[in-house]
C-alpha cells in the first residue's frame, strides 16, 4: 500500500466517524425541550449523521445538559465509563457548563461544573441553549474530530 491511499484511507475514515456520530444524552429540565426539538422535522439533527441511542455502549457523543449535583456526578461517570473508545462529550446550557443558577452557594446539593467530573470537548452556552446553538456546537466537535482523528 502506498503511502499515498494509506493517507487517503485515513482521510476516508476521519470524514466517516465525525459524520456518523451517535449520541446518548442525559437531560432534565428545559435543556431536555430544546434536545427534543432537534429530534425534530424543523431542525432535524439526523441530516448530521446524528442518531441517538437508548444505551451508552452504543454511542460516541454524551450530551448532558442538567444540573450536575453530587449523585448525578457518580450517573454521568457511569455512563462516561460504559462508552467505547473514542468517546466525545458536549455540555449543553449554563448548568452542566458552569452550574447556572444552581452553584455551590445557592444549591443545598453541591453542584459541579461538568468537566470537573468527565472531559468536555465541546460546551454550548445558554440557558437554555437555542437549537441552532447546539447545532453549531455539534458542528465544532465534528471539527474537532477532524482535525485530531482518534
Amino acid at each position: 500500500m502506498s503511502a499515498f491511499s494509506a493517507t487517503r484511507m485515513n482521510d476516508l475514515v476521519t470524514w466517516a466517524q465525525s459524520s456518523s456520530i451517535w449520541t446518548y444524552s442525559v437531560t432534565g429540565g428545559c435543556c431536555a425541550d430544546e434536545m427534543l426539538s432537534l429530534q425534530g422535522c424543523r431542525y432535524d439533527l439526523e441530516r448530521f449523521g446524528c442518531l441517538p441511542q437508548a444505551h451508552p455502549e452504543q454511542a460516541d457523543l454524551l450530551i448532558v445538559g442538567t444540573v450536575v449535583t453530587e449523585r448525578m456526578a457518580e450517573v454521568i461517570l457511569d455512563v462516561y465509563s460504559r462508552m467505547p473508545d473514542p468517546k466525545y462529550v458536549m455540555a449543553v446550557g449554563a448548568c452542566s457548563s458552569a452550574c447556572g443558577a444552581f452553584d455551590g452557594a445557592v444549591s443545598y446539593s453541591g453542584t459541579r461544573p461538568l468537566d470537573r467530573v468527565i472531559p468536555v470537548d465541546v460546551f454550548v452556552p445558554g440557558c437554555p441553549p437555542r437549537p441552532e446553538a447546539i447545532m453549531n456546537g455539534l458542528i465544532r466537535l465534528q471539527e474537532k474530530i477532524r482535525a485530531n482523528p482518534a
